[in-house]
């Protein structure tokens, strides 16, 4: 770009660590105009008083160790959603997957056509979900989703410092185009020069391989295998979440897996033009996203163990007098099944596939949940409405799951 063209607008919605990562990123770039939108209680007048005489410092460490600095700030932070929308061409949501329906219904009265609105990442259901709130203007813009945040990072000091702790070498994206939307500039060139140079952007051809692909389906199993028979003892200490994964848990992570590849070779058969190919094994994602960091790659178990970027994290746990006990409230339960194993369970209804492995987690994490998605083995539940599963939005037929 020259100096004397316009600055490119860009909406970061959220208040936490991806969005001040994100937000420094883009606003360190000139061309750049980064608007911030936070919904959260007070966040964006803490951060706009703490960023009234200094830039937020981003310190950035790469794979060796080595540590680099860059300073930036938005032009605006706000709760005022009419203020931040104004003039954005490229919206991002970097929220969890329960906020992002307020942050649609918020945003939507302000949308204008022509705009990219990016998932980061989108989690399963996100395009559902965007389409239904925004109606009629979905046809006008662009609905694109990362299948996860493109590195560890997180708040050393709210609205002041942040860090990247290590980026991914590869991420995925899909995008669905509106019938109607014409953008003037490139999808996946232009979030590539916002988020850097890694990890490199790889375009999935549709948007279902990429509900697929969500990673939102790694921690219930994980889960489930650990704590299913659990007798109720509290432990003395925190459990090692992916580095203490066993057999039964990468057995059980792994059938899963296999019951979203066979999803997507049934949606391939199904429908004519459909490439479903990337939607890989859990096993093989591992080696290709983590490849510099996985010590031990001769099984799924050992990949999990020996990954050093998992260093240290352990179960959600709730410390009591006795000792530490589950967590059953946690994300990995209250977003990763209504956000992630039931759309999928859904996707993989109306293609016709059994989903036996997934059913049980579901079964299991639903009673912890206080929640009814299935019945049996069908997706049925008086609580499927509250999930994002296609039925939820009247999505019954595989010509409808691709008819955008």
């Amino acid at each position: 770009m020259s100096s004397d063209t316009p600055k490119r607008r860009i909406l970061v919605c959220g208040g936490g660590n991806g969005a001040h990562c994100l937000s420094t990123l883009a606003a360190s770039q000139k061309n750049s105009k980064v608007h911030v939108l936070t919904l959260f209680q007070d966040e964006a007048d803490r951060w706009t008083k703490l960023c009234e005489d200094s830039d937020v410092k981003l310190t950035i460490t790469d794979l060796d160790g080595s540590q680099r600095e860059q300073f930036a700030k938005p032009t605006l932070v706000t709760k005022d959603t009419e203020k931040a929308m104004c003039g954005v061409e490229i919206i991002f949501l970097v929220v969890p997957a329960f906020a992002h329906e307020q942050y649609f219904k918020a945003i939507e009265p302000h949308f204008q056509p022509n705009t990219l609105i990016v998932g980061l990442p989108g989690q399963a259901g996100f395009e559902f979900q965007c389409r239904s709130i925004l109606g009629d203007k979905a046809n006008t813009c662009t609905i694109a989703s990362l299948e996860s945040l493109p590195w560890a990072c997180r708040i050393l000091e709210f609205g002041r410092h942040a860090q990247i702790l290590g980026a991914k070498d590869s991420l995925g994206i899909s995008y669905i185009k509106g019938k109607t939307c014409k953008l003037p500039f490139p999808i996946v060139a232009s979030i590539q020069d916002i988020i850097g140079t890694k990890p490199k952007i790889e375009e999935i051809q549709n948007y279902i391989a990429i509900n697929l692909m969500a990673k939102s389906m790694v921690h219930p199993p994980i889960l489930y295998g650990k704590w299913k028979n659990w007798d109720g003892k509290p432990l003395q200490n925190e459990p090692l979440f992916y580095q203490g994964i066993d057999e039964i848990q990468a057995d059980l992570l792994s059938q899963v897996s296999d019951e979203l590849i066979a999803t997507g070779k049934k949606l391939e058969q199904v429908k004519e033009g459909i490439d479903m190919s990337q939607v890989m094994h859990i096993y093989d994602w591992y080696k290709t996203y983590y490849k510099d960091q996985i010590t031990d790659k001769s099984c799924l178990m050992k990949a999990m163990q020996t990954n050093n970027a998992y260093d240290g994290l352990v179960h959600p746990m709730i410390k009591t007098e006795d000792g530490y006990v589950p967590n059953f409230n946690y994300r990995y339960t209250t977003e990763d099944i209504p956000f992630g194993l039931v759309v999928m369970k859904g996707i993989a209804e109306i293609a016709g596939v059994d989903t036996p492995v997934m059913d049980e987690i579901i079964l299991w994490a639903q009673k912890k949940l206080g929640k009814e998605y299935i019945v049996g083995s069908k997706l049925s539940g008086k609580d499927v409405g509250t999930a994002r599963a296609p039925q939820s939005f009247g999505l019954k037929t595989v010509d409808e799951l691709f008819d955008t």
